[in-house]
């Protein structure tokens, strides 16, 4: 369907109108977002604009100022104009796209529609944000062309950071409309887009809240705590930390009781509805208004109370006495044993067999949730992949659960649920009766499902426009070492995998990047990316191998692993062919300091980008203090002051200064407008990567060495001064300043008598002396130490 987007109007301006407006902004679009005239003007406010959009200007504001911020940049709000229902409806005739989000009550929101369809012109998308109302009793009353125009499209909280869009047609949804939508989410929005019928809280919700609903039964009958619990249902099984209890808190326990009464009420033939009830400890919390963190309480209570090392004594629900005691720390074996092992499908095998009462929940709630979906298809949807999608970009688990099923054994999961009372649908055990031992198989490069209708395996649809690593395995790689893996991605391009822990940066990983560029200009490649789908691009160098150096005072071995990463970053920007970063997640240190080095990077909306090594004492060390004093001399122009510019980029490494977004990355000088993009699906990243290397491959000529305009003392004198102004301001510690001198010294090419013109690898020297000298500092020794010991920066 060929069809462009420019303006969209956003009806309803409460926390989730407000988020998608947002969001809308955030890929450029013009937004128009209305909401009701207070009803409590006064008479002299009546015939006043400002007092009448009263109610959608705080909305706005106060999204503005939320954190997690909803915008990739402040100043993407400008795109967004507000007003009010009564006097700015006919303004929706200009739109291309009408999404209703005001408050769950049909009749309201049928009269939101008739007038929609009073005012919009003919073949302009309708959708409702619903979470729960059925799609189809909104077409009462329209006309012909909005029901053609007509489904759900249903965006998680917070719209910006959730990736699941759900798409819910209705049968009069043109097939047109469908499929637009379903590219529209994933190539402009950047969500992973799932197709779900108009059911009962849809797809993520269904699932999910019986997920949470089953726990919170059986979390009493096994004796658990609910920090026990938690844990057990948070990153040891591939969940977020918020675990369920943490989850219903942060939810609000009034919204999560509506739609588990919500499901039973509705879904009377749903096999495991008695599952969907409210027990007596989630009764409690109703009954006393104590919703989660929106009231201040819920599972979990903050005190003012602190403990022993000065940290606020949180305490927990007990589920039993109904009172709150002071939160312990988990003690299961389970746990123990699950800490052991690294490998997400191997841990959750583990935590299913063990024998003690986390073994027990997690088995009995997983074997639980295996019947559920089997026979939930096709109810909420025609195809299995479509609730592992669900419950990946809705809920945040890093695996389906039909992934946690293939985990575990088929059969295994069969066997524990029906030894539970439980129904497993027919078509699994006619799929394993057929000696298909699996939901999910890797073959040729593509992930491929089990169809039920077809009683095949068929390729996950879409996912030929993505490049994920994970099904590149069943080939021999062109090269490999203990930290990366080098991937042939087809027509003539390479691809550099880290697969260090975290993806960080150490001598494996800077001896992969030198022999693969080798491999590249050597054969007959055209290009390469470096990229990899795992949550974050890369953390930074390997802050182990520092602190080891740095403590034994092993100075000469330090200045090794320097210069050999500084080395590295210049073969980047000087090799033979084309290389283009692919990011997402976290981009630190070491990270951005290869990416700046590549001809382009192709970052994922999600990239959180920074040079953050004044936190832990040093300053980028791998080519990024001096990369930034290259970006400074070629933004200086003729009759330029060249000071302003220098100041700005020394205090982003100063600051240690981290855009949110890739957006903000361009703000602080990390990413570059000319040869840089946002890619705002991150599945995206390395294909648009691959199409930026074919691009830049056609003609591509090795660049020249570069000579860099530097300012020597006439610039450190104005960056001292910019220094000591972020002391006086308590911006900075003493030891921040020593630190900001010495990135000043770099940026400016040292103690020089003026302005001159030096290389590249002049600077890299400079850099080397300066890091190194910092690592000799005490109080650097103890911001490495912290951060190493708690994961958090010290500032001494």
């Amino acid at each position: 369907m060929s069809r462009r987007i420019t303006k969209v109007a956003v009806l309803g301006s409460g926390v989730m109108g407000s988020g998608i407006a947002c969001h809308f902004a955030n890929i450029g679009l013009e937004v128009l977002m209305l909401d009701i005239v207070p009803r409590d003007l006064k008479d002299e406010e009546k015939d006043n604009k400002v007092a009448r959009n009263r109610i959608v200007n705080q909305a706005l504001k106060s999204a503005i100022k939320s954190k997690p911020a909803p915008l990739y940049d402040k100043a993407f709000a400008s795109r967004i104009t507000t007003g009010n229902f009564e006097d700015d409806f006919e303004k929706i005739g200009d739109c291309d796209w009408i999404i209703e989000v005001v408050i769950e009550r049909l009749d309201i929101k049928k009269q939101i529609f008739e007038k929609v369809d009073q005012y919009r012109k003919e073949g302009t998308l309708v959708t409702s944000n619903t979470s729960g109302i059925p799609i189809h009793l909104m077409l009462d009353g329209r006309s012909e062309d909005f029901q053609k125009h007509f489904c759900g499209t249903h965006f998680f909280n917070p719209p910006r950071y959730l990736r699941l869009f759900e798409v819910i047609p209705t049968e009069k949804t043109a097939p047109e409309v469908i499929d637009f939508f379903m590219h529209y989410g994933d190539v402009y929005l950047g969500k992973k887009t799932v197709l779900a019928k108009d059911t009962p809280a849809f797809i993520g919700n269904r699932v999910g809240v019986y997920a949470m609903a089953k726990i919170f039964n059986m979390t009493t009958d096994l004796g658990l705590r609910i920090e026990e619990v938690d844990r057990l249902t948070g990153p040891a099984i591939g969940r977020p930390k918020t675990g369920t209890f943490r989850l219903g808190d942060l939810v609000g326990h009034d919204t999560s009781a509506k739609v588990i009464m919500g499901i039973k009420e509705n879904c009377p033939d749903d096999e495991q509805r008695d599952n969907f009830q409210i027990p007596k400890h989630l009764q409690f919390l109703l009954d006393n208004k104590f919703y989660g963190n929106k009231s201040g309480q819920g599972f979990y209570k903050k005190t003012d109370e602190r403990d022993e090392k000065g940290k606020r004594i949180i305490k927990a629900l007990n589920l039993e006495t109904l009172e709150y005691e002071p939160s312990q720390k988990p003690d299961l074996p389970s746990l123990k044993t699950a800490k052991q092992i690294d490998d997400l499908s191997k841990r959750v095998s583990a935590l299913f067999d063990a024998d003690d009462k986390g073994g027990k929940l997690i088995r009995h709630s997983l074997a639980g949730l295996f019947a559920y979906v089997s026979n939930r298809i096709p109810e909420i949807a025609d195809a299995l992949y479509s609730i592992d999608d669900a419950m990946r970009a809705g809920y945040a688990w890093e695996m389906g659960p039909f992934e946690y099923w293939d985990a575990i054994g088929i059969q295994k999961g069969i066997e524990v649920a029906e030894a539970d009372g439980l129904t497993v649908a027919d078509w699994v055990k006619e799929m394993i009766a057929a000696g298909n031992e699996t939901f999910y198989k890797r073959e040729g490069g593509d992930l491929k499902y089990y169809d039920i209708p077809s009683k095949s395996y068929k390729t996950v649809p879409g996912t030929e426009e993505f490049i994920i690593l994970d099904n590149q395995r069943d080939k021999a790689p062109v090269f490999k070492n203990t930290e990366v893996i080098l991937h042939d991605i087809g027509d003539g391009v390479l691809n550099l995998e880290f697969t260090s822990m975290h993806n960080t940066i150490g001598e494996g990983v800077v001896r992969g990047i030198n022999e693969a560029i080798q491999i590249a200009e050597e054969g007959d490649w055209k290009g390469m990316v470096i990229g990899n789908n795992d949550t974050n691009f890369s953390v930074g160098a390997n802050l182990m191998i520092i602190a080891q150096f740095a403590y034994q005072q092993e100075f000469d071995e330090l200045s090794m692993a320097v210069s050999a990463l500084q080395q590295t970053s210049m073969r980047l920007r000087y090799s033979a062919v084309p290389i283009v970063a692919a990011t997402q997640g976290y981009v630190f240190g070491g990270g951005i300091e290869l990416s700046m080095h590549c001809d382009a990077v192709a970052a994922s909306a999600e990239s959180y980008i920074g040079l953050v090594e004044a936190g832990v004492g040093i300053l980028p060390g791998g080519g990024g203090t001096k990369e930034f004093a290259v970006r400074a001399s070629e933004e200086f122009f003729e009759g330029d002051v060249m000071i302003p510019t220098l100041i700005e980029k020394f205090k982003t490494i100063a600051m240690a200064s981290v855009g949110t977004s890739a957006h903000e990355a361009f703000n602080l000088g990390y990413l570059q407008k000319h040869r840089d993009f946002v890619v705002m699906n991150k599945d995206r990243a390395i294909a648009e990567a691959k199409k930026k290397v074919l691009e830049l491959a056609d003609d591509y000529v090795q660049p020249l060495p570069k000579e860099v305009t530097v300012l020597g003392r006439t610039g450190l004198a104005a960056l001292y001064v910019a220094g000591n102004e972020l002391r006086l301001g308590n911006y900075a510690s003493e030891h921040d300043i020593k630190i900001a001198k010495k990135i000043a010294y770099v940026l400016c090419g040292g103690d020089l008598t003026g302005v001159q013109k030096v290389s590249e690898n002049y600077l890299l020297d400079v850099e080397r002396e300066a890091f190194l000298s910092l690592c000799g500092e005490q109080k650097t020794l103890e911001r490495i130490q912290h951060m190493l010991q708690y994961n958090k920066p010290l500032r001494n």
